[in-house]
């Protein structure tokens, strides 16, 4: 049965949202095609319609969670015109953040996984990470704005860091302390 443009760009969709949700909890290797079309409540056969490979899903599914992103911390720091950075910090280094990987941060989730793959997906993520600097940079404190994008840069890998680690561990305590030394640190090096 022949589905009309619509449904067909529908159904993109739905598979997009899934891969998107089902790679940053699993990584790319721990879910497979069919699954990914089962929790789209599509069928596999349909795959190969929207996408030439699980690699181009992986790469559109990346682009379009990292783009979401963006604009979330695009909304963070608009929000809080008073104390962008200490809202970016509040909003990322939170237990909620932590323990939802699914919805969460896609470098913290994949990135391991993202360094094993080929050029085509770590030149999206790479491409995506620039919105992310390039809004911490406006949000942190300094003088000069290669001042600002360093505290930038050495702030998301901390960001990032801090995340991984604080999943990794099985003790909530020193998850916990690792989020709040983390805030507590960036926070005392955006006054310097």
């Amino acid at each position: 049965m022949k589905v009309s443009r619509e449904q067909a760009a529908a159904n993109r969709e739905r598979i997009l949202d899934a891969a998107a949700n089902l790679f940053r909890a699993n990584g790319f290797d721990g879910i497979g095609v069919a699954d990914i079309m089962k929790a789209a409540d599509l069928t596999h056969g349909g795959f190969y319609g929207h996408f030439a490979s699980k690699d181009d899903l992986v790469v559109q599914a990346s682009r379009r969670t990292m783009a979401n992103a963006a604009r979330n911390w695009r909304r963070v720091v608009d929000a809080a015109p008073d104390r962008p950075y200490a809202a970016l910090l509040d909003h990322y280094l939170n237990p909620r953040h932590r323990d939802d990987p699914g919805k969460g941060c896609a470098f913290a989730a994949l990135g391991n996984d993202t360094a094993r793959c080929g050029k085509v997906v770590r030149d999206a993520f790479a491409e995506a990470l620039e919105p992310m600097i390039e809004t911490l940079t406006e949000a942190a404190p300094g003088r000069t704005k290669a001042a600002r994008r360093r505290k930038a840069v050495a702030a998301m890998a901390a960001f990032v860091g801090a995340l991984t680690l604080a999943r990794a561990v099985g003790d909530a305590a020193l998850s916990d302390e690792i989020l709040a030394a983390v805030r507590a640190e960036l926070t005392a090096a955006a006054k310097r």
